[in-house]
């Protein structure tokens, strides 16, 4: 199972290379690749819990590391996500308007609370930086929500990792559960947009 795979994984990355580890993993997590935290920051708790890792030392490299992947996507977002949209949006369905919304949104106070809020949320959090950058929101406005949504949910799991160790493949399978609702969701979203966008386009042509 692609989890379980995950998982062991970034057991032996934290196993071998420590603080240092747990930093790249979070910092892989904030970008688009398929390293969930829920498959990280459990198993470092499971570390505190053992004696073998400060804690304040453990949410420190794991908060620095989720902030350092953020501000990767938005600096790819901020750099190469107009140009891209302008260029092959046609092919994504994307538009000019689309992309001044995008700017006009994040902008603006709404912006930088749907940052924040997006760290809690499976996927969600995956990707939300590169809009951000898009979306030309201001860096330390960005920075400020990045660290303390990152911080908060880093440290909930990790304490989460710490008081349930024993049940942990229990609260594994569940949690799991949830990211495919979201997976779902967000399939459904998409298709949505899809044919809402075919649909005008037709109109237009017509």
């Amino acid at each position: 199972m692609l989890t379980e795979l995950i998982s062991q994984t970034a057991v032996h990355i934290l196993d071998t290379t420590a603080y240092a580890g747990a930093f790249f993993l979070m910092a892989l997590e904030s970008m688009i690749a398929p390293v969930p935290s829920e498959a990280v920051m459990p198993f470092v708790g499971f570390l505190v819990t053992d004696g073998k890792w400060n804690l304040w030392l453990a949410i420190l490299s794991t908060s620095l590391g989720s902030l350092t992947g953020s501000l990767l996507s938005y600096w790819m977002g901020y750099y190469g996500g107009k140009p891209l949209v302008l260029k092959v949006g046609k092919y994504l369905l994307l538009n000019r308007h689309d992309l001044e919304l995008t700017e006009r949104y994040f902008s603006q106070r709404q912006g930088v609370l749907t940052v924040f809020i997006a760290r809690f949320i499976p996927v969600i959090r995956h990707f939300i930086s590169i809009p951000a950058g898009m979306g030309k929101m201001r860096l330390l406005p960005f920075i400020g929500v990045s660290l303390v949504g990152a911080t908060l949910w880093n440290s909930f799991l990790l304490l989460l990792g710490m008081r349930l160790r024993e049940h942990w493949t229990v609260v594994q399978k569940y949690s799991h559960q949830v990211d495919i609702v979201i997976v779902v969701l967000a399939v459904v979203g998409l298709g949505w947009f899809v044919r809402s966008r075919l649909a005008a386009r037709k109109r237009k042509l017509n």
